[in-house]
């Protein structure tokens, strides 16, 4: 079973780094890709939990709101996410990602009130350095940076205080409502901005990859992560999810060709922040397991 979970895991976050190779091999622009990606995984995840789970969907109003707020920075993340491979291309955008790491060593010991781990300071000072590093070598690729810098800022608020919400509903409630809300209120953003009529400026063929992406690539994977909790740990889950910019660069590398063929500084760069990622990962489980000794 443990072999099988880890096979599973591996597999979410291969479908996790092939997301960016759809959303370049996707013609439309980021606000219509992000709006009927939202719209199409809230679709398929109403009819999982509902028809086939046929579980409830209530939830207090309180939640409700709190689950709508977090929505709305998704949809930032992933809007931020797309713009910065539509302006640069794949490699810029996953590298970019390892940005939240740093992030979220500021941010929780704020929001969940610990105090501040020295090895998350050294290993933000080097994700900066490489980030720094990248910048000034494909300096050409300034605002895909820019925009990859802004996707790890909200997916990291994203995921803190989704931190904070788990365990009050169901696990399907929470990603549905999320995902639900943050489209209506890009939906009336777009509609106010009179963004909401280029909406039907999209063809079959992008529909079609939009709807596989929000499956999937959104949906299934979620699901899947949620459900291997009970057979791997915590750490584990976070240690491999650091593989999706890995992936997906190779992947990119391989079928795009010429358009991901980065500078040597670059995979250095972005080799040496992974590393430093799965190092500090590495650190917390020996403390972890000395903690419980």
């Amino acid at each position: 079973m443990q072999k099988l979970a880890l096979f599973r895991l591996h597999l979410i976050v291969f479908l996790w780094g092939f997301t960016a190779i759809l959303g370049k091999l996707i013609h439309a622009n980021a606000p219509i890709l992000v709006f009927y990606r939202m719209l199409f995984a809230a679709a398929f995840l109403y009819l999982f939990i509902r028809v086939i789970k046929k579980e409830s969907i209530r939830v207090s109003k309180k939640l409700f709101f709190q689950l709508a707020g977090v929505g709305c920075f998704m949809a930032l993340h992933w809007l931020c996410f797309f713009y910065s491979i539509k302006v640069s291309n794949v490699s810029i955008a996953l590298s970019c990602l390892s940005l939240s790491t740093l992030f979220a060593s500021i941010m929780e010991p704020i929001i969940f009130r610990r105090k501040v781990d020295l090895s998350e300071v050294i290993m933000g000072v080097v994700i900066v350095a490489c980030i720094l590093l990248i910048f000034k070598t494909e300096f050409q690729y300034k605002e895909g940076i820019f925009y990859g810098v802004l996707c790890a800022v909200f997916g990291t608020v994203f995921s803190v205080f989704n931190g904070k919400l788990f365990g009050k509903t169901s696990s399907g409630n929470i990603i549905f409502y999320e995902i639900f809300c943050g489209w209506a209120v890009l939906s009336l953003f777009y509609l106010f901005t009179g963004q909401i009529y280029q909406m039907d400026e999209i063809n079959t063929r992008d529909i079609a990859l939009i709807a596989l992406l929000a499956s999937v690539f959104t949906a299934f994977p979620m699901f899947e992560s949620v459900k291997l909790m009970k057979y791997i740990s915590p750490f584990t889950l976070i240690l491999t999810v650091n593989l999706e910019p890995v992936y997906g660069i190779i992947l990119a590398f391989f079928i795009f060709g010429e358009s991901e063929h980065m500078s040597p500084v670059f995979y250095i760069a972005s080799f040496v922040m992974i590393l430093a990622i799965v190092v500090d990962g590495l650190i917390k489980a020996r403390k972890q397991k000395n903690l419980t000794k």
